[in-house]
């Protein structure tokens, strides 16, 4: 199985703060990762194809799966601190999503607060960086994107071995129900009562 580089993983960076957007950037660019900035998490959900206003009719996926696909994100850092949607409320709406939610998410923020530490690992962040992010909390996150990618590439097959059908695809040749058995046998029945009371004529002529 060939192994993933960097260059193969697509990060999405979101933060209000240019200056911090512009540093994880070149951290991440540094490690040879694909990188793409938004200043909001809104912009972020819009880069990933979730549409919000979907969010009211249940019956409708809350992701395009389309745009999904054609954007592959590996892994998105999100500052905690921003207006309007915090990164605390980026990584709920990723993890509530059935087709984000495997995507690992890691929290930045300047604030060491233990109560919103636990309360993002809690919600499924993978990590919590105290900023000013440095390479060696950007070199952490290679594990995370491996995990995931291995956990996608297994996934797809619902085949048994050599491209045989597993017992579930497997045709199945239908059965008679006791209804349909016993109206074929009585139909037997009356064809052969009919036969036994209809008159022979053998060797008589009719005129």
């Amino acid at each position: 199985m060939a192994i993933a580089t960097e260059s193969e993983f697509h990060v999405l960076a979101v933060d209000d703060s240019i200056i911090d957007r512009k540093l994880i950037e070149m951290l991440l660019k540094t490690s040879s990762y694909q990188v793409t900035t938004v200043d909001s998490g809104s912009k972020a959900l819009q880069f990933l194809g979730f549409h919000e206003d979907e969010e009211s009719n249940k019956n409708q996926p809350s992701v395009s799966p389309i745009n999904h696909r054609e954007v592959q994100v590996n892994l998105i850092i999100t500052d905690y601190c921003m207006p309007g949607m915090t990164g605390y409320d980026l990584l709920k709406k990723i993890k509530e999503s059935s087709y984000l939610r495997d995507i690992p998410v890691v929290i930045m923020s300047s604030e060491n607060v233990p109560s919103r530490i636990n309360r993002c690992l809690e919600e499924g962040a993978e990590e919590f960086f105290l900023k000013p992010v440095s390479l060696s909390d950007v070199n952490k996150l290679k594990p995370h994107m491996m995990k995931a990618k291995a956990k996608d590439d297994q996934e797809p097959t619902k085949q048994g071995p050599e491209g045989s059908e597993t017992p579930e695809t497997q045709s199945v040749q239908p059965q008679q129900t006791p209804a349909q058995s016993g109206n074929k046998r009585k139909a037997m029945e009356e064809g052969i009562s009919q036969e036994r009371t209809r008159p022979r004529y053998s060797g008589l002529t009719v005129i």
